[in-house]
């Protein structure tokens, strides 16, 4: 393994950091005393060529699954893959190939998430959602391809909020306790629902606030109490970036979109996760200004982990989304947007401690 050390963007975000996990403990959390400082950073696993540009994470056991490629440009190159790796010493021990994309097509994977049973939930801007099983690589489709909206300024209902006509661009995905999928639509404004059992995907949420000229909504995870529904807009339409909520209800209105972050000219947010703490975990995307931003229950940051002054893509370069391994880590998918093009080592797995642990995402009893 490669060892590089992440600085916090100030010295005050280590004790500040430190702080607060000091009184998670006082409530039975567990902090104890690693050899690693917090914000140390390694590279836990590179992620081959193909598929590169890693995108969705999620931990299953002794393994952390990484799907991508979740890039455009990719007519006539492999099929996206979904990787895995040991959490331990960072070997590559499978490689699954999406069955049935038309690689003469721009096809990719973006992000995963498991059931009760073992399954994991890809999604796919072909496939719409299909399920793998790892021990035995079977695919079968899920959920039906995302429909194409046209823009509701030229269109009646069902349509898209999004001023021009774009894509559908399924990025990120979190199950409810109902087996219910929430599924964000980055480029049509629009938070899906894929019923449980699959099927045709159902408008749950859609708002000209999630619009974006880039990339606009973006992660999504439940709360630990699973009242709300945390979600990311990378950059709106004026180029602002914020963590919304939502109520967890059959459907939400306008009114219910609540601020609970809003970040400065430049952060663009990315995946979010949980951790057993309360804090939240947002990953920040921006080029050359990448890293970790820690936001406390009431919507604060508490610390931003950032690349050390000089070193502007190591080795933070544009991570995407975020897993917990048991050992008081995040791992994180590094799709460096900046490097890896000219150099594909840069797609890989970053393990950065911070004595935490995930807060349990729901994993459903599927059918």
């Amino acid at each position: 393994m490669t060892r590089s050390r992440a600085f916090m963007s100030r010295r005050a975000g280590t004790v500040a950091l430190v702080a607060v996990l000091g009184l998670v403990a006082a409530s039975g959390v567990s902090a104890a005393v690693e050899p690693r400082p917090i914000g140390d950073v390694k590279v836990l696993a590179q992620v081959p060529t193909p598929p590169g540009f890693p995108e969705g994470i999620a931990v299953q056991g002794n393994r952390v699954y990484v799907a991508g490629p979740a890039t455009s440009g990719t007519i006539g190159k492999p099929p996206s893959r979904v990787v895995a790796f040991n959490t331990l010493t960072g070997a590559q021990v499978a490689s699954y190939k999406a069955k049935g994309e038309n690689v003469l097509a721009e096809h990719a994977n973006s992000s995963i998430a498991f059931d009760g049973n073992g399954r994991l939930y890809v999604l796919n801007t072909q496939l719409g959602m299909y399920r793998l099983t790892p021990s035995t690589g079977k695919q079968e489709p899920y959920g039906d391809p995302f429909p194409d909206l046209p823009p509701c300024l030229v269109a009646p209902a069902p349509c898209s909020p999004a001023p021009l006509p774009t894509p559908p661009l399924p990025n990120d995905l979190a199950f409810g306790a109902t087996g219910n999928a929430y599924v964000t639509d980055s480029l049509q404004a629009t938070i899906w629902k894929v019923p449980a059992g699959g099927g045709t995907p159902q408008i749950w949420f859609q708002d000209s606030r999630l619009a974006s000229e880039y990339i606009g909504v973006n992660g999504i995870r439940l709360d630990p109490a699973r009242s709300k529904v945390f979600i990311t807009v990378t950059s709106d339409l004026q180029g602002q970036s914020f963590v919304y909520t939502l109520p967890l209800v059959d459907k939400p209105a306008a009114a219910d979109l609540a601020v609970f972050h809003q970040y400065g000219p430049g952060d663009l947010p990315d995946g979010i996760a949980f951790g057993a703490s309360g804090l939240l975990y947002v990953a920040m995307a921006t080029p050359s200004a990448s890293g970790v931003s820690i936001l406390a229950p009431k919507g604060d940051e508490t610390v931003r982990l950032a690349n050390p002054v000089g070193s502007p893509v190591l080795p933070y370069d544009s991570p995407a989304n975020i897993a917990f391994n048991s050992k008081g880590s995040l791992l994180l998918s590094n799709h460096a947007f900046v490097t890896g093009v000219l150099d594909p080592k840069a797609f890989n797995v970053l393990d950065v401690f911070v004595d935490d642990k995930a807060s349990p995402l729901e994993k459903p009893a599927l059918p």
